[in-house]
């Protein structure tokens, strides 16, 4: 067979992806080659492309390992493990110049052979299954297992590690055990009796891994309604959200039991439709309860009406918006941007709502917790914007620290005492100057009853039509969601002035920039870089924007949502800002962003070059 010229040695520097089939159970397989990189130190990242339906189309999954830590597509592929016969020509050509394709060789596929500059490797893995394992599912399952044997033996994965994780996953399973490890050794014999091994790509010990753990983003957010003191979740299926009820309920039935009765301390709710579920966390809200919802762009389309009703009502809410392609049904399991003006004007006439941009699994944690502080004292709705690519893939982070002596942050919330010892209590005047008005629990004492209005009402809760009373509390909203700034999170910055050139982003573009940062740099090109946690937009922003001549807007989606946002809520100068925007449904990668920065930095000294 064609052999390429070897590339030179890159230990724990390289990206592998597998071609499979959705349905055939090999998400285990990657999943498992993923962790044991992972337990022997490496930094890993790994994504997975999977179709919406439930088997039969072609899925993806991504493995990059990366001694330096970074968590962003490389934009290369060095080995292809060419599992689905449908997508093999594909698969041969994202291979980068120089790599490996691994495939079934029990088919002879001679139109693998093209590239000459590709080292193709074949492994008769049906063959070897059905020699040695009974049944149809357990040799499409167990083909899987050999060939994560077969990469342990070319990337000299230490097999321990592996057999240590099936163990974890099957010790109580023997018979299952037995079969998945010896599936794993058949795979690691044959590449080390057929392929020399390892090859220039592979991976040894690091201790770069310690103190850190594998989550995704949902399962984080989760945890964190969790410590927040959540108790009512609503929610209608969606995806990709639906796993972040699924966590929270498994949590729940460890944490949320009264240990004396057994009896549950939490209520989960699977509504009719989003706009049922975003209702009932309203309804539980203005009672008292830390209450959720999880979901995607069109459940936050359904949810308009009732969130204009908790902003004008001023009902506390948090809503995760874990977002995919649109419009429409758009690609429900791929990866975008995209909501990020439907939710900071949610609902028909005058809103603006409090948005938290997290970038990992780690910040869905914190920032969750910090969602429902912010809800109840600012009294409106807030929403944590994570997407498809934080919330469904595996995110090495920093294992997570809790402080035991937190105390959710209630907001004016009276007391009876305090009701007590009010003359009248008014549910919307401003009485500290900061927008923010008190609120009363339901049955906590009479003088604290109030209709709860989503029609004109004054600042002394009184329905009215008004002009002047409306615009009273109206302006009065307007001054809280300034008071707002002060609360949220602030922007994180690499540099503040000290470079002519920023690049500003937010959410999951976070590990494709800082990556870029350093490939720039090696190119002679610096720039500060600001990394907006929070909407509304706080003094540190405007005072980013006003410092940088030239500023790179880097975003996932189609119309650069993010620089017209700052272009409406800021002060900045429109001809400063440039786009850099990727909307392809797959994770942005750190080339994308140099090849956009450098291509108009050139551009920029073209023109200059002809002016003079």
């Amino acid at each position: 067979m064609p052999q390429s010229a070897e590339p030179q040695d890159r230990l724990n520097d390289f990206v592998i992806k597998l071609a499979n089939v959705n349905g055939t159970g090999s998400a285990s397989a990657n999943t498992l080659l993923m962790k044991s990189i992972f337990r022997m130190g490496v930094p890993v990242m790994g994504k997975n492309y999977f179709p919406s339906n439930i088997q039969g189309l072609p899925t993806w999954y991504e493995i990059r390992v990366t001694r330096e830590g970074y968590v962003a597509r490389s934009g290369r592929v060095d080995i292809m493990v060419a599992m689905n016969a449908e997508t093999y020509a594909k698969d041969l050509q994202e291979v980068s110049s120089g790599g490996y394709l691994l495939y079934d060789s029990t088919w002879p596929r001679p139109a693998l052979l093209k590239r000459e500059d590709v080292t193709i490797l074949g492994v008769p893995l049906a063959r070897l299954c059905n020699e040695t394992f009974q049944g149809v599912r357990a040799r499409i399952l167990l083909k899987n297992i050999m060939y994560a044997g077969v990469l342990a033996a070319l990337l000299d994965i230490d097999l321990d590690v592996m057999r240590t994780l099936l163990g974890e996953s099957y010790g109580s399973k023997k018979a299952l055990l037995d079969s998945n490890i010896y599936a794993l050794e058949i795979g690691h014999r044959y590449a080390k009796e057929h392929f020399n091994c390892p090859l220039p790509l592979r991976v040894t010990r690091m201790d770069k891994t310690s103190n850190h753990i594998m989550i995704d983003g949902n399962t984080a957010a989760a945890l964190g309604c969790l410590y927040a003191g959540a108790t009512v979740g609503v929610w209608y299926p969606i995806t990709p959200s639906t796993s972040l009820m699924d966590a929270f309920k498994g949590f729940c039935q460890k944490w949320r039991l009264d240990p004396e009765t057994g009896k549950r301390n939490y209520v989960i709710v699977q509504a009719e439709d989003e706009l049922a579920a975003i209702g009932a966390v309203l309804g539980a809200s203005w009672n008292g309860a830390r209450a959720f919802t999880p979901t995607s762009g069109p459940g936050i389309s359904l949810m308009n009406e009732f969130i204009g009703l908790a902003y004008y009502a001023e009902i506390p809410a948090v809503i995760f918006d874990v977002q995919r392609v649109g419009p429409s049904t758009g690609m429900p399991t791929r990866t975008q941007q995209c909501d990020i003006m439907l939710a900071a004007y949610a609902s028909h006439g005058d809103t603006r709502h409090v948005l938290l941009f997290p970038n990992s699994p780690e910040e869905c944690f914190y920032l969750s917790v910090q969602a429902f502080d912010l809800a109840e004292r600012l009294q409106t709705p807030v929403f944590v914007m994570s997407d498809l690519d934080i919330g469904m893939n595996d995110w090495m982070c920093p294992a997570l620290k809790w402080d035991d002596s937190y105390k959710p942050d209630r907001g004016k919330v009276l007391s009876k005492e305090q009701i007590e010892q009010l003359d009248k209590f008014y549910r919307y005047m401003d009485k500290d100057g900061d927008a923010i008005p008190y609120r009363t629990l339901p049955g906590v004492h009479p003088k604290g009853a109030y209709f709860t209005r989503g029609s004109g009402h004054t600042q002394y809760g009184g329905y009215t039509e008004d002009s002047t009373e409306y615009q009273i509390v109206l302006d009065r909203l307007k001054r809280k969601f300034d008071t707002a700034k002060r609360f949220v999170p602030p922007a994180v910055f690499e540099g503040r002035n000290s470079q002519p050139v920023g690049i500003v982003s937010f959410g999951s573009c976070d590990g494709a920039v800082r990556e870029a940062l350093d490939l720039l740099k090696r190119r002679g090109v610096h720039a500060d870089y600001m990394r907006i946690r929070a909407f509304p937009f706080g003094e540190d922003i405007e005072e980013f924007l006003a410092q940088h001549s030239l500023l790179f807007v880097v975003e996932q989606n189609r119309d650069a949502q993010l620089r017209s946002l700052i272009t409406l809520e800021t002060r900045v100068e429109k001809s400063k800002l440039r786009s850099i925007l990727h909307y392809s449904g797959f994770p942005m990668a750190s080339t994308v962003i140099v090849d956009g920065v450098l291509a108009e930095l050139d551009a920029k000294k073209k023109r200059v070059a002809v002016s003079v």
